[in-house]
């Protein structure tokens, strides 16, 4: 008789643990605010040598958020979140400019990736640099990390 007694209190105040926040005053509040007026912008970049993404391990990675204030592991996140404000995210326009600074023809392949949400939005970006000197030439502090 005991285990049954026990075994029905386990069975109640489970179904009240479960089943108590689906009723009453539960349902008819509003949905929550959200947490910030800023879209989110939280970003990770890898660098790793190889050919592609896929076949790279990443030698390195930083961490990029810029909503509501630039911070993360990234070595200048206020000036990154800038050149992506100015921008309008675009990374392909941050990466494909250089300083005209003059690298060898060495071919040591860089693959810089971008993964995350900016502004909301979720966003994938891979660039191959034909080695590291052309990566560093970008004019962005975005990929200098």
């Amino acid at each position: 008789m005991r285990n049954t007694a026990r075994w029905a209190a386990t069975l109640g105040l489970t179904a009240a643990a479960v089943c108590g926040p689906l009723t009453g005053s539960a349902l008819a509040a509003p949905a929550a605010a959200p947490a910030s007026l800023y879209a989110p912008s939280a970003l990770v970049l890898t660098m790793g040598h190889g050919e592609s993404a896929a076949t790279v391990n990443a030698a390195r990675a930083v961490t990029l958020n810029c909503a509501p204030g630039a911070s993360g592991t990234h070595p200048a996140p206020a000036r990154a979140c800038a050149e992506l404000r100015a921008a309008g995210g675009d990374l392909e326009l941050l990466a494909g400019s250089t300083s005209g600074r003059v690298c060898t023809k060495q071919y040591d392949p860089v693959v810089v990736t971008v993964d995350g949400v900016w502004q909301g939005k979720r966003v994938s970006f891979e660039r191959t640099f034909a080695n590291e000197c052309v990566k560093n030439a970008a004019v962005s502090t975005l990929f200098a990390f």
